[in-house]
């Protein structure tokens, strides 16, 4: 029989975007893959990749201790139900209630991504204080499996979480994001049109309102530089911004919107530069991308988006939540040719030497070998 592996994911959309290379590579090796997910209108897609599909709601806001246990005990039937030789969990809840639930249920081996921290490690006042305590008590469960892998994707997650529980060498690998398939995101000509984007999941903590603060300074300043708002609204989490607010945006014509788009590598083959202020990441999907393209970044000096850029060579690092050096970069940036060519030319190389889908593919195949292999 082939060895099974079940990766568990909130959403599907977030699974085909970042994970969806990485089970096609296990069902090439020869593995069946499973997927439970909060089910959006990827279902025949996902099964026309060979991949089996279990419906899974799981509720991206803030949750309650009632529905919290529901999805522990989802969790546990499906386990024993499925059986797989690997739990691949991946996003916040999946991570510690779907890892406490593997432990209960002793699956043979469990990997756990762990893909920033979430919204909950960026609050600093009483209630955030006493919710950070509470999901560090369920880290602490969730994190010792006796045969388990935790993939970080940068240096200050595994600070984190390893000063909420000691970790051994041989449980923790580090693998730099999904990756990016270097021919699809090919190499393009900085084109010199004035454009600048933001790519981003519509977010108050992806730094929107920073963008669009800047976005009205450069305004101020009659430039002419277009800045570009890329995505979509996240109704299904608690700090995205509303629609109301995106066309009051556009009217006062402080920024361009063009929505959710599925073709990212053309998107980018239209900007200058490409900015992402966000607050916190694990390793930022469009940061990769926007380097495989020969894109300059501006990005915050925060875990996650200083981990994808070399600063002053691939992009320019900026502090968080600043829209006055946010706009300041972009105009002095955009007023050097040169220097975007030379950024742009040096993000490729960082790419390839980096970012290769492929690469991170077969790190997970070995991982999910060395997993099974444990249990012989």
């Amino acid at each position: 029989m082939k060895p099974k592996i079940l990766f568990v994911v909130n959403v599907d959309w977030f699974f085909i975007s970042h994970r969806l290379p990485i089970a096609l590579q296990a069902i090439e090796q020869g593995y069946e893959v499973h997927l439970a997910t909060q089910l959006t209108s990827f279902q025949s897609f996902l099964e026309s990749k060979g991949i089996i599909v279990h419906s899974l709601s799981i509720s991206r806001s803030k949750a309650n201790p009632f529905s919290l246990l529901l999805l522990f005990c989802r969790f546990v039937y499906l386990f024993y139900s499925l059986w797989p030789q690997i739990v691949h969990l991946v996003t916040i809840k999946p991570v510690i209630i779907g890892g406490i639930a593997a432990r209960v249920t002793k699956v043979p081996g469990v990997v756990i991504a762990i893909s920033g921290l979430g919204s909950t490690f960026l609050d600093h006042g009483f209630t955030g204080t006493i919710r950070k305590k509470l999901i560090s008590v369920l880290y602490k469960l969730a994190l010792r499996h006796k045969n388990l892998k935790i993939i970080f994707q940068n240096k200050d997650d595994h600070f984190s979480i390893n000063q909420i529980i000691s970790l051994k060498d041989n449980q923790i690998t580090f693998i730099k994001g999904s990756g990016v398939d270097l021919s699809k995101f090919n190499f393009d000509p900085i084109p010199f049109n004035n454009i600048v984007i933001m790519p981003s999941r519509l977010l108050k903590d992806k730094g929107v309102y920073e963008f669009i603060e800047a976005a009205k300074i450069l305004k101020n300043l009659n430039s002419h530089i277009v800045c570009v708002l890329v995505g979509e609204i996240d109704h299904g989490n608690p700090s995205s911004v509303s629609e109301q607010e995106i066309e009051s945006w556009v009217n006062s014509n402080f920024i361009e919107y063009w929505g959710h788009r599925s073709d990212m590598s053309n998107i980018l083959s239209q900007a200058d530069l490409v900015v992402l202020p966000s607050y916190r990441e694990g390793f930022p999907k469009v940061l990769m991308e926007a380097a495989a393209k020969g894109r300059p970044v501006i990005t915050t000096d925060v875990p996650g988006c200083r981990d994808a850029i070399e600063p002053n060579i691939s992009g320019v690092l900026v502090p968080v939540k600043n829209s006055s050096i946010l706009a300041n970069t972009i105009f002095s940036l955009m007023d050097n040719h040169e220097l975007l060519l030379e950024m742009g030319k040096n993000g490729r190389k960082l790419a390839e030497n980096n970012f290769s889908e492929s690469e991170v593919s077969q790190h997970h195949m070995s991982i999910y070998a060395e997993l099974i292999n444990k249990n012989y």
